[in-house]
């Protein structure tokens, strides 16, 4: 430990015990699958179809052929008595949400980079040491340029969706955010 230091030390255990922990235990699964978010299981086509009734024809061969045909489509009223079991979000169910993977790795390293801030700011408090870089703040721009990334990643996907609803929600929001800026910087202390 004297040839690397301790920073360097718990730098590198820090990102060993991500490695090898992030598959078995997240905190950032644990926060979208503890029992607390629920999900809505969609009906089967059995039920949808007790629910519905017998389907009328609609145009007069139909009629004539005796019912309904099997290779039609099931037209379901929009009045129906419709009862949907909930059932608590896994982590299989979290896999197949589009950001999902970034939102563990982010917010896990986030956790790793939080407990290697700490541990180095109360190793300078302790041992303020005359020669070392602190580490600490170093894993704390990482976690800010991973966040950036991110933010940057779901904002090209909201820039190029179809629908303009998502572009005009950051763009207000993005100018929201610069006028509350202007407004701290007009503020005298």
């Amino acid at each position: 430990m004297a040839v690397m230091g301790v920073q360097v030390v718990v730098t590198l255990l820090a990102a060993s015990l991500m490695q090898k922990l992030a598959p078995h235990c997240s905190f950032a699964r644990w926060l979208l699958c503890n029992g607390s978010l629920y999900r809505y299981k969609h009906p089967t086509d059995e039920e949808l179809c007790a629910l519905a009734g017998k389907q009328r024809p609609r145009s007069r061969r139909d009629r004539r052929a005796g019912g309904v045909a099997e290779d039609k489509e099931l037209l379901v009223p929009c009045d129906i008595e419709l009862q949907l079991d909930t059932s608590p979000i896994t982590a299989v169910d979290a896999l197949v949400l589009r950001y999902f993977l970034e939102y563990q790795w982010f917010v896990d390293f986030a956790v790793y980079a939080g407990a290697v801030y700490v541990f180095s700011e109360g190793y300078f408090c302790l041992a303020s040491p005359a020669r070392e870089s602190n580490l600490g703040v170093l894993w704390c721009l990482l976690t800010l340029l991973f966040c950036l990334k991110v933010f940057l990643m779901v904002l090209r996907h909201y820039f190029r969706s179809e629908e303009g609803g998502e572009r005009s929600v950051c763009l207000s929001a993005a100018l929201f955010f610069l006028l509350l800026a202007m407004l701290a910087l007009l503020v005298q202390e």
